[in-house]
């Protein structure tokens, strides 16, 4: 996809390279929003990578989300490959870098270059040279950046060593990444991708691979940089969904990998439609940005886990495994973690193939888990949310009797795990209209428990943020009169309760 950051917005004229101001607060946002960016840099740019015989010298990049393969004249997906072509790509990746320093931290190379993004279809040796080149790019306009190998879009290892060999770069990698959809196009659960949804390949072998790679830190990061479980494809609905990704992160996770769920909402102006979304894209329908139900166990996920580690010193045990085994005929899953203040939360599940129409069949089990310091016990179920409190066997404090098991991820903590603030929801919709006496903000609130509204502003397009009043929650407007006439202004509003106060809402700019 083409977007604001990508090679061919940013450099639409010959020589010329710019920002657009909008991407600068988008970026403010995220970051002022407690967000860690990363930015995947597009290699293609008409004016240098095109096979055509006429070139042109100015590019009106298209919106959109273009999808591979294109092997068109003016592709975006054709990379670089000559030396000039290098060249001219790697002063964009130093313009970027240097621009967004302090900002941005993580950058990749764009974008699966192992598949038909990468013209007339992945290379590794090609890839490697421009890795070659991209890497000290990057380090060298942003020592603190962090350079992101990826992301293929099969976890397979011999794409990853001809592209190192050429490049000779591993030393300056700080993450390899990689993108998982076991089965792409139908239903297989997403243990799989270490259990022959790759054939003999899998993430887990890959990241063997990696770990032994000569020159690789032996502390690189790994991420799955794209997975998801689609409820559209064959075999599939959107119980299933609901029910593989939380499994996929928790699968992950126990792996010590981040994964970053594709996606929160689909463009729905290309050929994957509204198929991939947590949140269905815009087709002027009555459910136009409304949530699928991953949404849901989604968030419940990221709640309970995000912040966790594994803990092997987590012992989770079943007498009744062997049956359990024969009744669902696949495997049993457990892991400890442990949040950054040393609560212990265990996972569980069984590693289904699910069907369609949330049926799974009523399991039950007696779990021993050691070493956790739950005093109170409580199950947390993941995919509907619901919270219930649980007994130790008489006589113990690590067994728990009768225990639901399910084919989604459910969980044992202590009453005392959820111990984190509830803040107020962010605002939305922020809108300002000026006028030659003051400017009116008006917006929309979200959720209960907030007390007021903070109102910010900024003079000029990289100035700083001033708090210039506080409303109350019932309250969503304010007049700013002692608004400065003749210039840029932008403003953001945000809200605070007892525990603190929400993100950021969108910015919104006007001149007066």
């Amino acid at each position: 996809s083409s977007d604001w950051t990508s090679w061919d917005w940013i450099e639409q004229k010959r020589g010329v390279l710019a920002v657009a101001p909008e991407l600068d607060d988008y970026v403010d946002s995220l970051v002022d929003n407690g967000v860690k960016v990363q930015v995947q840099l597009l290699y293609g740019n008409p004016m240098y990578t095109s096979r055509a015989g006429r070139i042109p010298d100015s590019i009106l990049p298209a919106p959109g989300t273009v999808h591979n393969d294109d092997r068109s004249l003016y592709s975006i997906f054709w990379p670089p490959k000559t030396p000039d072509q290098i060249a001219a790509f790697t002063r964009y990746v130093k313009f970027m870098v240097t621009h967004f320093r302090g900002r941005i931290h993580y950058w990749a190379l764009w974008n699966e270059q192992d598949i038909g993004y990468w013209d007339p279809y992945g290379n590794p040796e090609e890839f490697g040279r421009l890795l070659k080149a991209f890497v000290p790019a990057v380090h060298a306009a942003d020592p603190d950046a962090k350079v992101i190998y990826g992301a293929q879009a099969d976890p397979r290892r011999e794409f990853t060593r001809r592209a190192l060999d050429v490049c000779q770069c591993a030393s300056g990698l700080d993450v390899y990444a990689y993108h998982t959809y076991p089965g792409y196009g139908q239903n297989m659960n997403p243990e799989s991708m270490d259990t022959g949804a790759y054939g003999e390949e899998g993430p887990q072998k890959l990241r063997e691979f990696v770990l032994n790679y000569p020159g690789i830190h032996k502390e690189i990061a790994f991420w799955d940089d794209e997975f998801n479980s689609v409820g559209a494809w064959t075999g599939m609905d959107d119980s299933v969904q609901a029910k593989y990704v939380p499994r996929g992160l928790i699968y992950n996770l126990a792996s010590g990998v981040k994964t970053f769920v594709w996606l929160l909402a689909s463009g729905t102006d290309a050929n994957e439609g509204d198929d991939f979304g947590l949140i269905h894209g815009l087709k002027y329908l009555p459910e136009d940005f409304t949530p699928r139900p991953v949404w849901a166990s989604h968030s419940n996920t990221l709640a309970l886990f995000s912040d966790t580690k594994l803990d092997p010193g987590v012992e989770i045990s079943a007498s009744e495994l062997p049956r359990l085994r024969r009744q669902a005929n696949f495997p049993f899953l457990a892991h400890g973690f442990r949040s950054p203040s040393g609560k212990a939360i265990v996972a569980y599940w069984i590693a289904a193939h699910s069907r369609p129409g949330n049926v799974f069949p009523p399991l039950y089990a007696t779990l021993v888990v050691k070493n956790t310091g739950i005093e109170h016990p409580v199950l947390a179920d993941v995919m509907t949310g619901e919270l219930r409190p649980l007994e130790w066997k008489k006589g113990t404090k690590d067994t728990l009797d009768m225990l639901p098991v399910r084919d989604s991820i459910m969980a044992i903590t202590d009453e005392s795990y959820f111990d984190w603030p509830v803040l107020p929801e962010v605002p939305s919709g922020l809108r300002a209209a000026a006028s030659p006496r003051s400017v009116k903000l008006s917006w929309e609130p979200h959720g209960t428990g907030s007390t007021k509204a903070a109102v910010e502003r900024r003079l000029g397009e990289r100035q700083t943020w001033t708090r210039v009043a506080e409303v109350p929650a019932d309250r969503a407007e304010y007049v700013d009169e002692s608004a400065p006439t003749n210039g840029p202004l932008a403003y953001r509003v945000r809200a605070i309760n007892d525990a603190g106060q929400s993100a950021y809402s969108n910015i919104v700019a006007v001149r007066r």
